[in-house]
């Protein structure tokens, strides 16, 4: 980030009345929140939760309208707000690190803290939730998923592979319909996405609702003709009879496929997550 952008903590003060009739009063409320400024000039502020940390929906307010009512905190920042969040982010991080070492209990016990600091922390959630779904602790993990579909910041880009880890447990741990719910939700928001119509696709081939897998198989290949795990996927499906000849126009030259596999070696088969 440029070093003349706008970045850290400011006030807000909302007046409003306390009382009725001859013991109305007026009153100054002061709210805390964290703003960034964005490449177009409006800043991005997310309110301070109860734990001194930045939670909950994020919103965008043009830069002039923003000077003119928020004030900036620079002594809490520095020493309330900094320490509270590398505190929380230092959490998660050894949950990350407990949890690739397969050390599941610790990285629970980190993820845990980290969401008691702050409950829509998305890396915290998913890493808790990825350690439940390891486990084959399936009414634990539903529980976090519960709360991880009320949060949009999940399907923010930098969550993707977090998000995709987290659909592809879900589906591995029999929960089709969590993940086919988890997917739609993502669908909402992010509708020309070719892998995440691959993962609905995929879900419901497990679930065995093979016109809806077809259709998304479709529309992932219709967004990239050249996606190769679609391809091999749409070419799997046509060779086991689900896919009539008539049914079959994508125009997917499938012979020119299966010869450049032959030739560089099988990417993946349906063992393989797409």
């Amino acid at each position: 980030m440029a070093a003349n952008r706008i970045s850290g903590v400011f006030s807000a003060r909302t007046e409003g009345s306390v009382g009725t009739g001859t013991t109305t009063r007026q009153s100054v409320q002061k709210t805390y929140w964290f703003a960034e400024e964005q490449n177009t000039g409006a800043l991005e502020v997310q309110p301070l939760n109860s734990n001194n940390v930045p939670s909950g929906p994020k919103m965008t307010i043009e830069r002039d309208k923003f000077l003119d009512n928020y004030h900036p905190e620079p002594e809490y920042y520095a020493e309330v707000v900094r320490p509270s969040m590398d505190a929380l982010n230092g959490s998660i991080k050894r949950g990350e690190g407990h949890r690739a070492n397969g050390e599941s209990y610790s990285a629970e016990y980190e993820f845990g803290h980290a969401i008691d600091v702050d409950e829509e922390n998305v890396r915290a959630n998913f890493g808790l939730g990825l350690t439940y779904l390891e486990r084959g602790e399936t009414s634990r993990a539903e529980d976090v998923f519960r709360r991880l579909v009320g949060i949009e910041a999940i399907y923010e880009p930098q969550h993707k592979h977090l998000f995709n880890d987290f659909g592809i447990n879900l589906r591995r741990n029999g929960m089709i319909e969590q993940a086919l719910e988890y997917y739609h939700k993502a669908e909402e928001i992010s509708k020309h996405d070719e892998n995440l119509c691959l993962n609905i696709a995929r879900a419901y081939y497990e679930k065995g609702s093979f016109d809806s897998c077809i259709k998304y198989i479709k529309k992932s290949l219709k967004l990239n003709p050249e996606l190769e795990e679609g391809i091999m996927f749409w070419s799997y499906l046509k060779g086991i009879g689900y896919i009539s000849e008539d049914e079959d126009n994508l125009r997917i030259d499938v012979d020119a496929f299966e010869k450049k596999q032959k030739k560089d070696g099988p990417i993946i088969d349906l063992e393989i997550d797409f």
